[in-house]
């Protein structure tokens, strides 16, 4: 994982000062006794950071210092915060397999679950992932929980699927909550609607949540067309309020969430390397990488476009299918915690409903990012509301 590794000698800690780089790195420093725990961090400046753990004992200081307790120390370069802050995870996530959460103060990102694995099938908002390949769908992640309640809250406002959370066994008896008194709900839990009616209605929250709202907008777009093709103005201007109403939920919802198994996209950030940019690809959450991609083609690769040089750079990913729901939810804090920064270095670019990636954009990602451009359109996310 660590790719360099060197022994430190007290008395020629200067040639290792000299020999390491004074760039971004993530280090561990290990001590003479193997059963001992190692000294794990990242670091903006190698060179200097390194002096000062391991340079000669100040006087009246209380700095750490640890010259006389390593023994190696093993480090690799890298060419942004994200990479730094990824590869700081994989580290520690190996080396304190039971305290890296809190060590890196982790907090999971809020989705939106969708639960049909219920016989009446609900919407809530959630932290916890379960098995992608489950009845339950994830939606996210989102900014903040509040974020996620609100655009949950808000969409379900169109449909008529319950809001309650218990386990529902319908009984004629039952008086029904106010949503049901509200029409604001097909109301099973009495008998109100048959169980073919209630999955349908089930499938149109589906259909809005995989297509990010805009089911719904074509939807109401037909009937209004409809409405006023057969001269009914009223009903098309009720249809052209809910339009209105609808817009504002869907139009800024970050392009980020999306339907967790179907979240597909590459990572643009600079490299250490020279002439090159760092490439991650997220798969279904997942994140693996990065991959170096020079801007300079080799010899043997010169005829080729840069987009035939990229679609084999994305073959050289390995797949993360191994990787555990726990693994999974990690990923996509840390995804987070970077996509929602006010301010953010490097780009991302997802793909489409069939899962391809924008190419041509992505070139010209590659460009901005290796010269250190802004993109054309900066992403801004909207802040969590108040």
């Amino acid at each position: 994982m660590l790719s360099n590794r060197v022994e430190f000698i007290p008395e020629h800690d200067q040639e290792l000062f000299a020999a390491v780089p004074s760039g971004s790195a993530v280090f561990v420093l290990r001590g003479h006794d193997a059963q001992s725990e190692p000294y794990v961090s990242k670091t903006a400046n190698l060179h200097r950071r390194l002096q000062r753990l391991l340079g000669p004992v100040e006087e009246r200081t209380k700095k750490l210092n640890l010259r006389d307790r390593v023994r190696t120390i093993e480090y690799a370069p890298t060419g942004s915060d994200f990479e730094s802050g990824f590869m700081l995870y994989r580290v520690l996530r190996e080396s304190f397999p039971k305290t890296y959460q809190k060590r890196l103060h982790f907090r999971f990102a809020p989705f939106v679950k969708l639960h049909l694995e219920n016989e009446y099938p609900r919407a809530s908002v959630t932290t916890r992932l379960g098995k992608l390949n489950g009845r339950a769908f994830y939606y996210g992640p989102f900014v903040s929980r509040v974020a996620a309640e609100k655009f949950m809250n808000d969409s379900l406002d169109f449909f008529k699927m319950r809001r309650c959370v218990d386990n529902l066994r319908p009984d004629p008896e039952f008086p029904g909550c106010i949503y049901s008194e509200m029409k604001m709900c097909l109301a099973p839990c009495f008998k109100g609607c048959t169980d073919e009616e209630y999955a349908a209605e089930v499938k149109r929250v589906e259909a809005y949540f995989d297509s990010r709202g805009d089911s719904l907008l074509r939807e109401l777009s037909d009937q209004r067309e409809a409405a006023s093709a057969n001269l009914a103005f009223e009903d098309a201007a009720v249809i052209h309020g809910k339009v209105e109403k609808l817009k504002p939920l869907v139009t800024p919802l970050p392009e980020i969430v999306q339907r967790i198994e179907r979240l597909s996209a590459l990572m643009i950030q600079p490299s250490h390397e020279p002439n090159s940019v760092a490439l991650f690809r997220i798969a279904c959450g997942g994140i693996s990488g990065p991959v170096a991609f020079s801007i300079q083609p080799d010899e043997h690769t010169k005829s080729q476009s840069m987009e035939a040089r990229l679609q084999a750079a994305l073959q050289s990913f390995t797949r993360s299918t191994g990787q555990s729901t726990l693994e999974r939810m990690e990923h996509l804090a840390i995804l987070k915690r970077w996509y929602y920064r006010g301010t953010r270095v490097g780009e991302i670019f997802f793909a489409d409903a069939k899962g391809e990636l924008p190419m041509r954009r992505i070139v010209r990602g590659i460009s901005r990012v290796y010269s250190g451009q802004k993109p054309d359109v900066p992403e801004a996310p909207p802040s969590s509301p108040r």
